[in-house]
């Protein structure tokens, strides 16, 4: 046991590295954006949601860069079950959530959409190079008609919350960009050997280990952010984080490690967790509709209540139950 406490103790200052490091990454970005003369909605649904995703990426590629590309993949796959399962769910219940139908017939769509493309890379058993690199390209087209579209369909609340982008010199915004990306990269690495030792001292695999407790950990902002928004009645930013991190985690994270190290992977990263991925994604796509659907009957606000908080967060404790032989079977 004392030879995991230095590995331990590794990833728990990794992931608070990437924690502090993704605030200042973004503060730092966001505000040489803002002094450039880029429009705040604009830094929000570009800077600010790639940023969001950076520990991610950074441990993603560190971890295809020292052959660990299961563990990147893990991180993607278990970081967006722990996006629907803990941080909606969590955020569904300090408040109840207001959905709107765009969720449904935009966002959710290009969320199945990119799910099932995912699922077609995985299929095989085989994370390759072209196949990730057409997913990457995907990126740029989709943010150019995002923008495209929110600039004559922004609602209150994200501008609301493009004008909490903080308005800080470009002397400091350099500082804190270069500080904010040094301490993500030093802890991307830090957290990758910490994994990379747990799983070999515990004799599990680094997917599984990439799946928990690296998921968990580099999903924290996404937690943080949703949870900020609800509680400050931003309800659109809370569920939107969702989507868009969910988005950015199998087009980015997954991708980089297939496009850095293409690698054949275990059956079970297909049958038991992306399958797993993908019914959760199913799950929040449904309940969206069925919130619309009922307010549409009543009257009332659509709205996630918190009876779909509990669901959320019992199906993502199911996916543990499927996964509890891997991490027992040590």
């Amino acid at each position: 046991m004392s030879a995991l406490l230095l590995p331990i103790a590794g990833l728990i200052i990794g992931i608070l590295g990437l924690l502090w490091g993704a605030d200042r990454f973004v503060a730092g970005s966001a505000g040489a954006a803002r002094n450039f003369g880029i429009s705040p909605l604009i830094i929000g649904l570009t800077v600010v949601s790639i940023g969001t995703s950076a520990p991610e990426i950074l441990v993603s590629i560190n971890a295809a860069l020292n052959q660990a590309a299961e563990l990147a993949v893990g991180n993607a796959l278990g970081s967006n079950m722990a996006n629907i399962g803990l941080v909606l769910g969590a955020t569904v219940l300090i408040a109840p959530t207001p959905v709107q139908k765009h969720l449904l017939t935009q966002e959710g769509v290009v969320l199945l959409i990119i799910t099932a493309i995912a699922g077609l890379i995985l299929y095989d058993g085989y994370l390759g190079r072209a196949e990730n690199l057409m997913l990457i390209g995907l990126i740029f087209p989709l943010i150019y008609i995002t923008v495209k579209y929110k600039k004559t369909h922004v609602s209150p609340e994200e501008i609301a919350a493009g004008e909490e982008i903080p308005d800080i010199t470009m002397g400091a915004a350099s500082l804190w960009f270069v500080v904010g990306l040094a301490v993500l990269l030093s802890s991307s690495h830090i957290t990758v050997w910490s994994a990379k030792t747990i799983a070999e001292a515990m004799g599990v695999s680094e997917l599984v280990v990439g799946l928990t407790v690296v998921a968990i950990g580099t999903s924290l902002p996404e937690l943080a952010a949703s949870g900020v928004s609800a509680l400050r009645g931003h309800h659109d930013i809370a569920i939107g984080n969702v989507f868009g991190s969910n988005l950015f985690n199998l087009m980015l994270v997954m991708s980089s490690a297939g496009v850095i190290s293409p690698m054949t992977m275990s059956p079970e990263v297909y049958s038991r967790d992306y399958l797993s991925l993908a019914v959760m994604t199913v799950l929040l796509i449904v309940m969206v509709a069925f919130a619309l659907r009922r307010a549409a009957g009543s009257g009332s606000p659509a709205r996630l209540s918190r009876g779909f908080g509990l669901v959320l967060i019992g199906g993502y404790a199911f996916y543990y139950v499927l996964l509890w032989p891997a991490i027992v079977g040590a």
